[in-house]
């Protein structure tokens, strides 16, 4: 069997690209950069220099929202967490900061002015192009997942979404949203926390 083949046999994009060195050839959360840490997460480089990768968080995650990365994105993201709201968003129970060792993972009241002054997991953007109540159709359903309702979003005309610097990302609205692809996505905000 020749070594392409084989590769390609063994799980093709993922096992081509380690093989090569490229992982942005893999098809991974990583490799598109469209993945959120949970609430309460340090900045980037601080969560991944005390994240022990002990799983405790996905553990007492009720929603099973929490991921867990392979070598994909790099040898210090292994088994570091990590959520794809468009498969399952985070529900903002906020126990995987209760039960993080290291505090990579905050602990945050779960109480709204908290969860809004503390969590920075990305933020909601619209794309107006895609979203039906910007075609004449009226929707909502981005408003009505959104646990922070006429705070994080508002809707205006025709249940037409308009996201406010509230928005913490949590990633309902992107889950729940019926268009493929998706109107409404959370940009991740790794950086300030």
């Amino acid at each position: 069997m020749r070594r392409r083949t084989f590769i390609k046999s063994m799980g093709g994009g993922t096992l081509a690209a380690l093989a090569t060195g490229n992982s942005a050839a893999a098809t991974s959360p990583s490799s598109t950069g469209r993945y959120l840490r949970p609430p309460g997460a340090l900045a980037e480089d601080d969560f991944l220099s005390r994240c022990i990768h002990c799983g405790q968080c996905g553990e007492a995650c009720p929603n099973r929202c929490i991921k867990y990365f392979g070598a994909e994105n790099g040898a210090a993201a292994i088994d570091t967490p990590y959520i794809i709201p468009r498969e399952k968003a985070c529900i903002l129970c906020m126990k995987c900061g209760d039960v993080c060792p290291t505090g990579a993972i905050q602990p945050i009241p779960r109480e709204a002015d908290a969860i809004m002054e503390h969590v920075h997991m990305g933020k909601a953007k619209v794309d107006e192009n895609l979203c039906l109540s910007f075609q004449g159709k009226t929707c909502g359903v981005c408003y009505r997942a959104c646990p922070l309702p006429d705070v994080a979003i508002y809707v205006g005309r025709l249940e037409q979404p308009h996201v406010t610097d509230a928005c913490i990302g949590c990633g309902l609205c992107e889950r729940s949203c019926i268009q493929m692809p998706q109107a409404i996505r959370i940009i991740p905000d790794r950086g300030k926390k």
